[in-house]
């Protein structure tokens, strides 16, 4: 709902930038690629393997706690017709609070607000920062009324690629690409 919402809006904006551009006189639209930007720049793949190291890391405590879990359910289950009731119920208020436990780990790692979304964050912006004021400076130098990020979340259904000003952005970079990699 949000996202049709969103869409939406800028769907809006876009028509009525069309709408408007044809009575005032012609905007120049760009657009880039910032996904095929990120992959180009070197320091991007070594930030992913950072991210990737430190998730591998979690991964593997919430593995151990997940054999944890299991090992406990299945003493459980072993074992239950030995226990009282008051036992029975112990043990499974244990099993569950490992569960509870495990949960919040995960959310506490990698749920929305979690230490990865927040590393990714604190690891990415740096070089997001460098992309935007390259996107600036080049929108700016050729005079571009708009540029848009055709990775997002809100794709055009149709572009020319002669607008596509990604391979400029990686110059403004120090970056250069064949321009046949696009």
């Amino acid at each position: 709902m949000n996202k049709s919402l969103d869409f939406l809006i800028v769907f809006l904006t876009f028509v009525l930038l069309l709408t408007a551009s044809s009575a005032y006189g012609q905007q120049k639209i760009g657009y880039i690629d910032s996904d095929f930007i990120m992959d180009e720049i070197p320091e991007y793949s070594g930030i992913q393997q950072r991210l990737e190291t430190i998730a591998q890391n979690w991964k593997g405590e919430i593995e151990e706690m997940n054999v944890e879990i299991e090992r406990m359910k299945q003493e459980f289950e072993a074992r239950e017709i030995l226990f009282t009731p008051d036992i029975r119920q112990q043990r499974q208020q244990e099993i569950d609070q490992k569960v509870r436990e495990r949960e919040q780990y995960i959310n506490r790692r990698f749920g929305p607000e979690g230490d990865y979304f927040r590393q990714q964050q604190e690891l990415l912006e740096p070089l997001q920062q460098r992309i935007l004021e390259a996107v600036v400076k080049v929108a700016e130098r050729e005079n571009f009324d708009h540029v848009f990020d055709r990775a997002g979340d809100y794709l055009f259904l149709y572009s020319r690629q002669r607008w596509n000003i990604s391979l400029d952005v990686l110059e403004e970079l120090g970056i250069f690409v064949d321009e046949d990699t696009i």
